[in-house]
């Protein structure tokens, strides 16, 4: 990890850096997914069945694309008893922060007017969870629970095939745990492009939400505008501002809990205290050292991983506002008398117990997050993602009258006179 001073280094290459890591364009990727969503939209369930084959080695006829409710019933029944009472009472506090989400649908008025807002479910969304190098359970409960609070008709959800064939077990056992509606066995661009399109088998959505990898990241962009989506989500990424009370056992940890996710990943250390970087420094490699994927942590260290020395507390949170984190760790002596003062950051964890797995698995918020700096204008994954808000406009005819004037007048500025015209006719003598 590459140290830095603040006000004596070059920040902006590195905070540059963090950037480029986002799945922005890049043609070669954008051409593989075009054709792929190409396919799916012309001919269906056969290319589902022919891109399982061709990229994930795997064939599957079309009438197995979906997931029987015995399979899922059987999956839910294999999994350790002791992990599922964890799952419950993870999906149990996912669902008790995002019930607070809620909103409700609100009118006002006097004299004649009546003006609101309609606050309407989606009837129907995707959900893409991803099984790569690891299945992502987690990923089913994060998504999946704020769409059932908000009260969407029908969640599906699609995950790619192991090399037997079928989604991993703890994903169907936790698509039973949070209602999934439907569930299919496809991956990739593909259940992106079935998402969107419709096929004979995988029904159109309004919105797709989920991780993935760059293709489904810039699969998902490409279908916007057919469907919603909720982000495009970059790699994983954590910065912690320290002082000299943090503990630099848990702050290492904390770092290499990102750093072992993807060799994108970006760790941080913003810290007032010099003695405290050696120390976590120092605590990285022993740590390193005993990590199953210390390949993959020790290429994200070196490559997007920094340690920046400032003078003061208020120098680091300036520097987290701009590079605006996925996960912001504050293991400060007093954390919440910073809060206000962070502006940028997609989740914020406050004090030195509470790492973000708490947040990854557990503690209720949602760990579908903006990244790469788009926490400056993105917001976690919420209700608020599963709803549609619609304007309501009453007016009496005796209230229409007091304004039409100034409607027309205001529609005659402009130059649309059939806009004014609307307005005049409804006040003239034969239609009164």
């Amino acid at each position: 990890m590459k140290i830095y001073e603040y006000g004596k280094d070059n920040l902006a290459e590195f905070c540059e850096r963090l950037r480029e890591r986002s799945p922005g364009f890049r043609k070669d990727v954008e051409d593989t997914c075009r054709n792929i969503l190409d396919d799916v939209r012309i001919t269906g369930d056969k290319a589902l069945v022919e891109y399982t084959r061709k990229l994930d080695g795997v064939d599957i006829s079309p009438d197995a694309i979906e997931v029987s409710r015995t399979e899922i019933e059987s999956a839910y029944n294999s999994v350790d008893k002791n992990l599922l009472e964890t799952i419950e009472k993870a999906a149990a506090n996912i669902r008790a922060f995002h019930e607070n989400q809620r909103e409700n649908s609100w009118f006002t008025g006097s004299k004649g007017v009546i003006t609101g807002q309609k606050v309407t479910p989606l009837e129907r969304v995707g959900v893409y969870v991803p099984a790569g190098s690891a299945p992502l359970p987690s990923s089913v409960l994060m998504n999946v629970i704020p769409a059932k609070v908000a009260g969407v008709s029908e969640v599906i959800l699609c995950s790619p095939p192991g090399k037997d064939g079928r989604i991993d077990p703890l994903i169907l056992a936790c698509c039973k745990i949070t209602g999934v509606d439907r569930v299919f066995t496809i991956g990739g661009a593909q259940a992106i492009g079935a998402m969107a399109y419709g096929t004979e088998t995988v029904p159109k959505v309004d919105k797709i939400v989920g991780p993935g990898n760059i293709y489904v990241a810039t699969a998902k962009k490409l279908v916007f505008g057919i469907c919603g989506i909720d982000m495009v989500a970059g790699p994983s990424e954590v910065l912690v501002i320290a002082d000299d009370s943090a503990n630099p056992a848990f702050v290492a940890a904390d770092l290499l809990s990102q750093a072992e996710h993807d060799i994108l990943a970006s760790c941080v250390l913003v810290t007032t205290s010099k003695e405290l970087a050696g120390k976590v420094l120092r605590e990285i490699e022993l740590q390193l050292a005993r990590l199953p994927r210390k390949e993959i942590a020790s290429e994200s260290l070196e490559k997007y991983g920094a340690v920046i020395i400032t003078g003061t507390i208020g120098e680091a949170i300036d520097i987290a506002n701009t590079i605006a984190p996925e996960h912001l760790e504050v293991c400060t002596i007093e954390p919440f008398a910073l809060l206000d003062s962070i502006r940028n950051a997609g989740a914020i964890f406050l004090g030195s117990f509470s790492p973000e797995p708490l947040g990854d698995y557990f503690a209720g918020p949602n760990h579908t997050l903006p990244t790469t700096g788009t926490a400056r204008f993105f917001s976690p994954l919420g209700v608020y993602d599963f709803v549609k808000y619609q304007s309501v406009i009453y007016y009496s005819k005796e209230a229409f009258d007091r304004v039409s004037r100034d409607i027309a007048a205001f529609a005659d500025a402009e130059g649309l006179s059939a806009h004014a015209n609307a307005i005049r006719i409804r006040g003239s003598e034969e239609n009164k």
